[in-house]
């Protein structure tokens, strides 16, 4: 995997780049829709490339290890057979899922003890065990189990849990070169930066991260209940140590503001299940503001979706019909919604790009902040 940094902004940290991989190019600033158990939910594989223009998605290894489960996914050749998408795809660690499991989940040195949530099942995940697990699924780029610590966690806690989690990245590499890709294409490990909200720690942790001279790094752990101000100071502050030519990887971030402050911030690589949960609840994202699909102000509206906007979807159908398949508990509604949203996502990092590329985007970004903020 390479990356190329082509331009960066001359008043803010902005940055376009490209990443190429055996599956594809990757321009960036990127957004990668999420695809849990192999599938962006509610979304064509032909409406993923050729509609919301997808370049990298997600598959999240805890949900894939316990369904279809390894042995299908080896045995069809890997995710990518699996599910058809042919370019560039993530896995995530696992890491935030076992965290998500506090009642059911035990953390030790060796690894991550939990039950799964489908049928109460006993797993260990350790990094090893994880490093094997993304190999056979097959990502171009693999995540380095970590712990994420909720955004609230105390100091001394906060600190424990970073040290594990550098603890654990050394046996996550050693593991990833004592092992070989199964299907005859590359992949790369991202080191995951810890620390909370703290700044000694995250400058710590980042400094840990960036020794390890990875393909690319990733900033993990925010999001997950800190004030949104705590966040943009964490991102600033790692970013100022990670190496400037490997792509940086905000994990789990966020709404379109959160996106585009991120991109001031020289942040590269998104990702988030807002914009098709969101979606799937009737709230769309557009470039004027945010849609409660469900009011009542749109039941005879009979304008399309969005005018200019980056899907099919958006002229195909008006909003008092989408707004009559939510009340209808259609399932239409929630594919409608869902692939607006993604196709929204790509559309707003895509003009990102272009304007970090025309020299133009510390004014353009304050105004587009302003509209997608906006409630309708």
């Amino acid at each position: 995997m390479t990356f190329e940094l082509q331009y960066t902004d001359s008043k803010t940290n902005a940055r376009a780049g490209l990443i190429t991989t055996d599956h594809g190019q990757i321009e960036t600033p990127i957004f990668m829709p999420v695809g849990t158990l192999g599938t962006v939910k509610g979304v064509h594989l032909t409406e993923l490339k050729e509609d919301i223009k997808a370049q990298i998605i997600l598959g999240n290894t805890y949900h894939l290890y316990l369904r279809p489960g390894l042995d299908v996914i080896e045995k069809a050749g890997g995710l990518h057979k699996f599910n058809g998408f042919d370019r560039p795809m993530l896995t995530d660690s696992g890491g935030f899922q076992v965290f998500s499991l506090a009642g059911i989940r035990k953390l030790r040195e060796e690894g991550a003890e939990f039950r799964s949530h489908i049928d109460g099942s006993k797993h260990v995940f350790t990094p090893e065990r994880v490093m094997d697990i993304e190999r056979t699924i097959g990502a171009d780029i693999m995540m380095a189990f970590d712990e994420c610590t909720p955004g609230d966690a105390e100091y001394a806690y906060a600190k424990k849990s970073m040290e594990m989690t550098h603890r654990w990245l050394d046996r996550c590499i050693t593991r990833f070169n004592e092992t070989e890709p199964k299907y005859g294409y590359h992949q790369a490990l991202f080191p995951i930066v810890q620390g909370c909200v703290y700044p000694d720690l995250r400058k710590r942790s980042a400094e840990f991260i960036a020794s390890k001279g990875a393909e690319g790094n990733a900033i993990g752990g925010l999001a997950v209940g800190e004030p949104t101000e705590k966040m943009y100071e964490m991102i600033e502050l790692v970013n100022e140590i990670l190496p400037k030519d490997k792509p940086r990887y905000l994990m789990g971030v966020g709404t379109p503001v959160n996106i585009l402050e991120g991109i001031e911030r020289g942040v590269d690589m998104f990702d988030c299940v807002m914009p098709t949960r969101n979606g799937r609840n009737g709230m769309l994202f557009t470039k004027d503001g945010i849609i409660n699909m469900r009011n009542k102000k749109w039941e005879t509206d009979f304008s399309p979706i969005e005018a200019d906007g980056a899907s099919y979807v958006d002229t195909l159908y008006s909003k008092a019909y989408l707004r009559h398949l939510f009340h209808a508990q259609e399932l239409l509604a929630m594919q409608i919604a869902s692939i607006h949203n993604l196709a929204f996502y790509l559309w707003l990092v895509g003009e990102a790009r272009k304007h970090i590329i025309a020299g133009d985007f510390s004014t353009w970004k304050p105004m587009m902040v302003q509209r997608v903020s906006t409630r309708l």
